[in-house]
């Protein structure tokens, strides 16, 4: 007998959860109540267990980010275009997200039972709340980095990581390797770690979904439903708007340049792997978009290694709905460090496995803008469905970027990287 995997035990567990959180709440309240004073604690358990691998595996992997981008532009002419065109599409993503999933959130107003229940069940500790623009601006550089990580401020580790990340390509080459492999060293250690909780996430789930359930209803799996269509629908904004980017910066035709890698889109949605995908898109970028072969076989390899356009949505769209969930109301200020915090991140989140990539980069970003972690757990179980569009959105944005870095060098020719 075959054991179902990993996704599928999650959702099991959060399926689970539902029927008997909603099945205890209708048919014995005073049961319901019995059973959420029993999940709370496990959910909170389990989600603990994932918090505190963050701190090291996001430093960690700020710096690694930052190590192999520098090495990357090092190499030539071309790839410090394709750096650039990566980092400037991320960043226009990020403010898609930014601006488009709060407007899209506040068209619907809240569950009041999924709100109260969120309230009421899983405490805020973690919300600060919106800081003034002058604290903001403050609080960027800390001061202390060992403080800021031990109080989970991840915008200030972030910057930190940062300037040690950019300071390191300056130190000695044998020295820089020694720290370079230490960070591998944390990094694989708590993905280890993050591994484990998470073959407890199907009771952590399941503990999560029915303290949830058997208090704020049938809202919660509209709420949840309501995310993955979310999800789905800003991927696929993101890939129309590939389309957008193609025509202005590439100049080549959307409706040819559509055609042209519908093949690697098809790959993308049947595998949902980017990596798997990589012959596919070289085919299209080479032999169909006609892309000079020094360009494709350098820009396609960085943009699966460095580059995911759908990773800042992900994180921004996960950290609004938390906002909405509970009812919070989030500035400009504190969406434009969410979507900064997104873009290095998603630098260096590259090649994680899907869950562990969830916990270890939702959580920072959401945690940096004031909002509560807890509902991470419920978004988690549900985040693998809209796979398909995030795979067929990364795609087509790295077949974008290869357009734009090759209408960018006119001088690179084949068999010459620049």
């Amino acid at each position: 007998m075959r054991w179902p995997g990993a996704t599928a035990r999650v959702l099991l567990g959060l399926g689970a959860g539902a029927i008997v959180g909603l099945s205890l709440a209708h048919w014995s309240p005073t049961s319901a109540a019995t059973a959420v004073a029993i999940a709370q604690p496990i959910g909170k358990l389990w989600l603990s267990g994932l918090q505190m691998t963050v701190v090291p595996l996001v430093l960690s992997l700020v710096i690694l980010g930052v190590a192999t981008a520098s090495d990357a532009a090092a190499s030539g002419r071309v790839a410090r275009r394709a750096m650039v065109v990566f980092i400037s599409l991320l960043s226009l993503f990020a403010a898609y997200a930014a601006i488009v999933a709060p407007l899209v959130l506040s068209m619907v107003p809240p569950s009041e039972a999924l709100t109260a229940t969120l309230h009421g069940t899983l405490p805020p500790a973690g919300a600060t709340g919106a800081p003034a623009l002058a604290d903001w601006i403050g609080s960027i550089v800390p001061s202390n980095a060992i403080m800021a990580a031990a109080q989970g401020a991840m915008l200030p580790v972030v910057v930190f990581a940062l300037f040690f990340g950019f300071a390191l390509t300056r130190v000695q080459e044998d020295r820089r390797a020694q720290v370079i492999g230490f960070c591998h060293g944390i990094a694989d250690t708590m993905i280890v770690i993050v591994r484990w909780m998470l073959l407890a996430a199907p009771i952590g789930v399941f503990a999560l979904v029915l303290a949830v359930c058997a208090q704020a209803g049938i809202g919660v799996i509209g709420a949840l439903a309501g995310y993955i269509a979310l999800q789905c629908g800003m991927y696929l904004g993101a890939t129309l708007i590939c389309y957008a980017l193609v025509a202005v910066f590439a100049r080549q035709s959307p409706l040819a340049f559509a055609k042209a890698i519908l093949p690697a889109q098809v790959v993308a949605a049947s595998t949902q792997s980017s990596l798997a995908s990589l012959p596919a898109m070289v085919e299209s970028a080479r032999f169909r978009l006609g892309h000079p072969r020094a360009v494709a076989a350098l820009v396609l390899p960085m943009a699966v290694t460095l580059f995911r356009i759908t990773s800042p949505i992900q994180y921004i769209v996960a950290a609004c709905f938390v906002a909405w969930a509970y009812g919070i109301e989030v500035n400009a200020v504190t969406l434009a460090a969410g979507a900064a915090l997104a873009v290095v991140i998603s630098l260096g989140s590259i090649g994680l496995p899907g869950q562990v990539s969830f916990m270890a980069t939702v959580m920072p970003v959401t945690q940096s803008m004031g909002l509560p972690i807890e509902p991470l757990g419920l978004l988690l179980a549900v985040d693998t469905i809209p796979d398909v569009f995030a795979t067929t959105g990364n795609v087509t944005g790295d077949l974008t970027a290869t357009s734009i870095v090759a209408r960018q060098s006119p001088d690179a020719r084949d068999g010459d990287d620049g």
